[in-house]
């Protein structure tokens, strides 16, 4: 049975849960405290960890595989690798200094930088020649500064509302683009099943990435039609009763749905209907 650690809490928990639950698999309810799933159906045990456990028991080969953030994946030092990333829970990790104090990681030389991710900035600052003192907290790094614990923060940004509140702005390149990834064993190999796992959340991906368009079109605009809706692959192209037109059915990506459908309809395509795709295998 293949073992699967997924978070237990936090801004990863509820869409790794979606995503599984939309991929088939027994997931927890929601709400629920459970800290064991087993779906035997599918062959599958989920295992609810602290976020950032994660990716120790996947290092430590007590689990086949674990779905976490790339930046508590490369945080923890465990002997685990990137499998897949997974398209959500996105965010970038930053500097962040008192306003006009530093532009460059050079101008952050001899200072205390706060971060509850030591090992990641620990490691990009030796990479870029700063020496710099790393200061751990759990959370809330952004009051270090205004408390007098550090000079400057370290830290996962999505908005930057909550750094900008603190009187903090950030500067330099980010050390990091995060989002949710499926990992697994370094030294070992790829673990039996996982090709299924991978497969159907690949289809959960692409379901939410696309729709399917139907519409008709003329015969002499069929070309230009495909041209602009050329689809995944190919699109289906059907004749109708009326010899003169043709049925298409097409992938179209989610967010370019209207934009397709002016351009078709300018074309002089009818009739054109957009489906939302539960499940998919491409």
């Amino acid at each position: 049975m293949l073992r699967i650690a997924v978070p237990n809490k936090g801004s990863l928990s509820d869409p790794t849960i979606a995503m599984l639950r939309e991929a088939g698999y027994r997931s927890r309810r929601d709400g629920g405290r459970e800290l064991v799933i087993r779906d035997s159906e599918n062959d599958i045990e989920f295992f609810y960890l602290r976020p950032r456990d994660v990716a120790v028991y996947v290092g430590a080969g007590t689990v086949d595989a674990g779905i976490t953030g790339r930046d508590l994946l490369l945080d923890s030092g465990a002997n685990a690798r990137e499998h897949m990333a997974l398209g959500f829970a996105q965010s970038t990790f930053r500097y962040a200094a008192p306003i006009g104090t530093a532009q460059t990681l050079h101008d952050i030389a001899g200072k205390r930088v706060a971060t509850s991710y030591d090992r990641l900035v620990a490691d990009h600052l030796a990479s870029q020649g700063v020496s710099a003192t790393v200061v751990h907290l759990d959370g809330a790094v952004e009051s270090s500064v205004e408390l007098g614990i550090a000079d400057l923060v370290a830290d996962v940004v999505e908005t930057g509302s909550t750094l900008r509140a603190a009187g903090l702005e950030v500067f330099e390149a980010p050390l990091l683009s995060s989002e949710a990834v499926l990992i697994t064993p370094q030294d070992r190999e790829v673990p039996a099943g996982l090709d299924t796992l991978q497969r159907r959340i690949h289809g959960v991906m692409v379901a939410r990435t696309f729709v399917l368009m139907d519409f008709d079109v003329p015969a002499q605009h069929l070309d230009a039609a495909v041209a602009v809706a050329p689809g995944f692959e190919a699109p289906t192209v059907s004749p109708l009763h009326d010899s003169t037109w043709f049925a298409v059915r097409v992938l179209i990506p989610r967010e370019q749905t209207n934009s397709v459908m002016d351009r078709l309809y300018e074309i002089g395509a009818r009739a054109i209907l957009v489906t939302s795709i539960h499940a998919c295998r491409i």
